[in-house]
């Protein structure tokens, strides 16, 4: 490893732990995508993280928030770490292929197809309690489905 990944990964892995340590699980090779996703059953929120401030103050946040609150939550809480694990980010960007890559981003992931996804755009442009919210009131919905 050169100093510039030593380094990265220094700066990264609070921004990993804040939600590996809220329970999920990080996906950070093409394989373990593909495992999770072949042999995930129910419903699987996806993270795709990211360096950014909106993923620090908005995203991360508003995901934890709204697990925290929900009666019935998701069976597989994953992550993936966009521009750090970039053949695991492609991979699961791969399974869904019709919305255009952006991070960070959320999707969930029901019956072997996506079921909702919440771009950057849906993410920078609202406050964290917004999305806390609509993530709440999406998961349920389809948990409960």
């Amino acid at each position: 490893m050169n100093a510039y990944d030593e380094y990265m990964q220094g700066i990264v892995k609070p921004m990993r732990s804040e939600l590996t340590n809220a329970g999920f699980k990080e996906l950070v090779t093409p394989e373990d995508v593909q495992d999770h996703m072949a042999t995930a059953e129910g419903v699987s929120l996806i993270v795709i993280n990211s360096v950014c401030g909106c993923a620090a103050g908005l995203a991360r946040p508003a995901v934890i928030a709204a697990v925290e609150e929900l009666e019935t939550k998701p069976n597989n809480l994953v992550t993936v770490f966009a521009g750090q694990d970039q053949e695991a980010t492609a991979t699961m960007r791969g399974y869904f292929e019709e919305v255009p890559p952006s991070s960070p981003s959320i999707a969930i992931w029901k019956d072997d197809q996506l079921a909702y996804f919440i771009p950057r755009e849906q993410i920078e442009s609202n406050s964290m309690e917004t999305i806390k919210d609509h993530l709440s009131g999406v998961l349920t919905q389809i948990v409960s489905s």
